[in-house]
């Protein structure tokens, strides 16, 4: 047998509604694979020598995505139980992801449902879909570093120091 010696929680699920339509259920079925599974696997490996403890997250829970506030709130819980890792002497690391794109377009898994005009909207945003390649790229560099949490994006520097953009641009990303 082999050590455990990793952890890499990429879990997630999508229920979006507005803040006036969220309800009991579409929280729990976005909070249950993402923020419930990952405080269970570190209960369960606290005392593991692992090398690393990898928390797919996402920008969402950073700067925000209307009709997203259960999966803003999921993810941004990765993010700080990456904190929480670290301050106990813990290896963590968490990746708050922006858009994935395939050869033919968006990603099919949960950014599947997205429309050109969403696309397009991000993009206004200053936040472009990662190729795969440009995203293991970030993989391994954010696997190298020493940081709880990263935002590993394609963002287009251009339009996020446009001041005409700046009304769009989340504060997060401004320059």
């Amino acid at each position: 047998t082999h050590p455990l010696t990793a952890v890499i929680h990429t879990a997630g699920t999508l229920a979006d509604a507005t803040l006036d339509n969220l309800t009991p259920d579409a929280v729990d079925r976005v909070m249950g694979p993402k923020a419930n599974a990952a405080w269970h696997l570190h209960q369960l490996t606290r005392d593991k020598q692992l090398s690393a403890f990898v928390l797919f997250s996402s920008l969402a829970g950073l700067i925000g995505n209307p009709g997203q506030a259960n999966y803003a709130a999921a993810n941004t819980y990765l993010d700080a139980l990456a904190h929480h890792r670290r301050a106990q002497g813990l290896p963590a690391t968490s990746l708050a992801w922006g858009l994935w794109e395939t050869a033919d377009g968006p990603a099919d898994g949960m950014a599947g449902a997205l429309t050109d005009a969403d696309i397009a909207r991000w993009a206004r945003r200053g936040v472009l879909p990662l190729t795969a390649e440009r995203g293991m790229e970030l993989l391994d560099a954010a696997l190298a570093s020493d940081h709880p949490v990263l935002l590993p994006a394609e963002l287009d520097l251009t339009t996020l120091r446009n001041p005409d953009t700046a009304t769009t641009t989340p504060p997060l990303l401004r320059t």
